[in-house]
């Protein structure tokens, strides 16, 4: 049974930093892709983040591009999500999802991806 457990979400101001955690039981993540995504109240899911298990490629949408950086650890079957210069139109709710099907990481964080999600760890941005 796939298990996805976040943490590290908070409250910090503009401009502050956070970086999330999402420990996985289950399944080895050296052979899945895994993502983070966001849904804030009234908007669309989005797939901010994705890493590929094939060559550690990474993909990062636009929205978050420069600020935020994806890794894992291969050991603590653990993926990260240190995000920097957090802004207003950043809080929601951050995700990390695996489909354990989809390599490519621009489509594991695609409007069609349907992985796997852990409960989810409120991100609010505020001063």
């Amino acid at each position: 049974q796939v298990q996805l457990v976040e943490s590290g979400g908070g409250l910090v101001q503009p401009g502050g930093s956070l970086r999330l955690s999402c420990t996985v039981s289950g399944i080895t993540l050296d052979y899945y892709t895994i993502g983070w995504f966001r849904q804030a109240p009234g908007k669309e899911r989005e797939g901010i983040s994705c890493i590929s298990n094939d060559d550690d490629s990474t993909y990062y949408a636009e929205s978050v591009k420069g600020r935020v950086t994806i890794s894992r650890d291969y050991a603590k079957n653990t993926v990260y999500l240190q995000m920097n210069s957090l802004k207003p139109e950043d809080p929601a709710v951050y995700y990390c999802g695996t489909d354990l099907y989809t390599i490519a990481v621009d489509k594991a964080c695609g409007p069609d991806a349907d992985p796997y999600w852990g409960q989810g760890t409120q991100v609010t941005v505020s001063s």
